[in-house]
């Protein structure tokens, strides 16, 4: 019963990690007055290595919910969690590893801002379009998967 409710509910729980740190907080960090380009940069590597750490954990409790409840996750949502899963793990081993030498170097060489207008945040290089992407794509495919995973266990 307990892995039901996990492989139900986690996803659920992981797409709104998703949305209030990736499409909520990052972007109004940058338009907070007097942020520096430098201070949003460092914050943001720190939010977004904690943010994978706990989506690994999440993921993980999926998969061992999904060992003892797998017949009610049915292959599309099966396929859904896997595409999600993988989204992660490119972002964890490949992505995030790259674009932290970049963000590192602009943390140290960025001029602080005088606070009176918003910081624009740099998000123009191949790397953090390929993050964005696989945000986007976690963040359509998690709910799609709880929904149809609660659809099988009502059916």
């Amino acid at each position: 019963m307990i892995a039901l409710v996990l492989v139900t509910m986690v996803p659920f729980v992981w797409f709104g990690m998703i949305v209030a740190i990736s499409f909520i907080e990052t972007p109004l960090k940058f338009r907070a007055p007097g942020m520096t380009h430098a201070l949003g940069v460092g914050i943001g590597r720190l939010v977004f290595q904690a943010l994978n750490r706990a989506e690994a954990v999440l993921a993980i409790i999926i998969v061992v919910a999904w060992l003892f409840a797998g017949e009610v996750v049915s292959a599309a949502a099966g396929a859904l969690l896997i595409l999600s899963m993988a989204a992660l793990a490119l972002q964890m081993l490949a992505l995030r590893p790259a674009m932290a030498q970049r963000t590192l170097a602009l943390a140290q060489t960025a001029l602080t801002h005088d606070g009176g207008s918003p910081v624009k945040a740099k998000v123009g290089t191949s790397l953090h379009m390929a993050y964005i992407a696989s945000e986007a794509l976690k963040a359509v495919a998690l709910p799609v998967a709880g929904i149809l995973i609660v659809m099988d266990v009502a059916a």
